[in-house]
């Protein structure tokens, strides 16, 4: 079990796309048509082989849309996060009263894709369950996504921040969500997964429950702050695109 994609919701989504594209040196892999479903547009871009993916609302009364109004702005929107047994982990979920509120199951040359959403009022954001056969493959980045992959500046995504006003309590909703004992260290509760972790943070900045980070493994931390510092997206010692901070590491 293992972050594989991490998703920022936003009035514009190609200021957002371009600022990750100029700084991270990635591109887009795949506009999926499908998310239309949703009254979204997205891009997703491939960060080594795990992605980001940029969604923003094309019509009225969304999910999306809702979730701009009340996070006054762009943020993280999403975690997805791949699992070998979807099924099982269908059944805990489940058994633990948490309510699935989407069903994906799509094949396409040969890539087997299936997934679940979780209710984001009992997360704090949506939470994705996914499996993938073959499991190196990412159907929702189309099945040539690894064409687009440039690894010249960012290596893979690693890590997200929830804020709250209590973590600890959010951190035991999540246990439950992924069948995962959480710990306390170096003053943050966390989740530990598969080279990746989902961190639980208290809300600092009064936008309410939330993603408020996301975490990027890059090959020259002092590099790319100083291009983030060029293009305008370095503020208060941090790096901020489309609503959530990005940590390197």
């Amino acid at each position: 079990m293992r972050i594989r994609q991490l998703v920022l919701v936003a009035e514009d989504r190609d200021k957002v796309v371009n600022d990750l594209c100029n700084l991270f040196k990635i591109e887009v892999a795949f506009y999926d048509p499908g998310v239309i479903h949703f009254g979204l547009e997205n891009a997703v871009l491939p960060v080594g082989d795990t992605f980001l993916e940029v969604v923003s609302p094309v019509q009225k009364n969304t999910t999306a849309g809702r979730y701009l109004d009340r996070r006054k702005g762009d943020g993280g929107y999403m975690v997805i996060i791949q699992t070998e047994d979807l099924a099982k982990e269908k059944e805990r979920v489940e058994s633990e009263g948490i309510q699935i509120v989407w069903n994906a199951d799509r094949t396409e040359e040969k890539v087997h894709a299936q997934g679940i959403h979780l209710h984001p009022k009992q997360l704090g954001t949506i939470l994705s369950l996914d499996t993938m056969n073959p499991p190196s493959s990412w159907l929702w980045a189309s099945t040539n996504w690894e064409e687009n992959v440039n690894t010249e500046v960012s290596n893979y995504l690693n890590g997200v921040h929830l804020q709250s006003k209590d973590p600890e309590v959010m951190m035991r909703k999540w246990e439950k969500a992924l069948g995962r004992e959480g710990i306390y260290a170096n003053n943050h509760f966390l989740i530990e997964l598969n080279n990746s972790r989902v961190v639980f943070e208290e809300d600092t900045d009064g936008r309410g429950e939330g993603i408020s980070s996301f975490e990027i493994n890059v090959k020259d931390k002092e590099s790319v702050i100083k291009s983030a510092q060029e293009l305008g997206l370095f503020v208060n010692g941090e790096v901020h695109i489309g609503g959530a901070k990005f940590l390197l590491n």
